[in-house]
């Protein structure tokens, strides 16, 4: 049972608050309630289907920032090997929003770096939100630096509602920092994956999301702003994010029908946070199939075609 459920799944969880009760009560009284039983677990297994196939793009937001979804480092426990931490940016310190380092995915090595959030105060506190400061993208450019060098490719893992905003970001000049990823991973001369796994938000996505591939998860996001300030700023009301989520286009069916996202990758049902191992296992396999066709490239075939990507992103034409 989903302790933690959003709004639009309590008939969900009503149901099998009832299933459980029923069984309980079988067993209790040792009577046989097995016809009864059947009927509401159809009964339930129809309306997560109902539920789940037809979701909103609000609706997939809400998942996307779920508390229990797996997150970067939990990704690395379940899809990767041999992880090796490095940290710093050797120039300021060590941003703990934004942690990478070595590992190996499908039996290859890579260099993996991404955003990781907290699930409780303490940990967000450490991680920032997952809202990376200027040294967490310097240290994952001198990682991705390191991937070059050694002809490793890059996994990079979107989760962040944004770069910090913060005084002390802008004294460091994160502009500057994010600026610095864009360019430079247009022109790295090695494979870059990147994965958005639950928020891909502003800037602070963009920042490590320059990439050969791009992959999101089945209920991420992936947007210049949140549904929330879309809404402020057009309708002057949080209370429309729903319609600002549907107007945007930020789903993953959304982007990849738009043609700015390569692979969908799919989700236990209800989403990844149902199931952590199962959505580890679909990510690890699309990440290694990608790695393996991109290292079937020249050099200067995978630096052509990344330029083309975005060139031809956002073109449209009138019929």
């Amino acid at each position: 049972m989903n302790e933690q459920p959003l709004e639009f799944e309590k008939p969900i969880l009503e149901l099998e608050a009832e299933l459980e009760k029923m069984r309980q009560k079988a067993d209790s009284q040792e009577i046989d309630l097995s016809g009864e039983i059947a009927s509401v677990e159809v009964k339930l297994r129809e309306t997560r289907n109902r539920i789940y196939a037809n979701m909103t793009p609000w609706q997939r937001v809400q998942i996307a920032r779920h508390v229990n979804r797996p997150f970067m480092l939990d990704y690395i426990s379940h899809a990767f090997d041999d992880f090796c931490e490095l940290h710093g940016d050797r120039l300021v310190g060590d941003d703990r929003a934004m942690p990478g380092g070595l590992a190996r995915i499908g039996g290859r090595s890579c260099v993996v770096i991404g955003h990781q959030k907290g699930r409780n105060t303490k940990e967000n506190l450490e991680r920032n939100f997952g809202s990376a400061h200027p040294e967490g993208y310097r240290k994952a450019l001198r990682l991705m630096e390191l991937a070059e060098r050694f002809g490793l490719p890059v996994v990079s893992m979107i989760d962040t509602p944004g770069a910090f905003p913060g005084i002390g970001a802008e004294e460091r000049n994160i502009a500057e920092a994010i600026a610095r990823n864009l360019r430079d991973m247009m022109g790295l001369k090695t494979p870059i994956v990147a994965v958005v796994l639950g928020e891909g938000g502003s800037g602070g996505a963009l920042g490590i999301g320059v990439a050969d591939r791009i992959l999101m998860m089945e209920n991420a996001y992936y947007s210049v702003i949140s549904p929330e300030g879309c809404a402020a700023i057009l309708w002057k009301h949080r209370k429309h994010a729903p319609e600002a989520a549907e107007a945007m286009k930020i789903s993953a069916p959304d982007l990849a029908e738009l043609g700015l996202v390569d692979e969908v990758i799919p989700e236990p049902v209800g989403g990844a946070h149902h199931d952590h191992a199962a959505a580890a296992a679909s990510f690890a396999a699309a990440v290694a199939k990608q790695i393996d066709a991109l290292s079937a490239l020249s050099v200067e075939d995978l630096l052509e075609q990344r330029y083309q990507k975005y060139r031809n992103a956002g073109q449209w034409a009138e019929v």
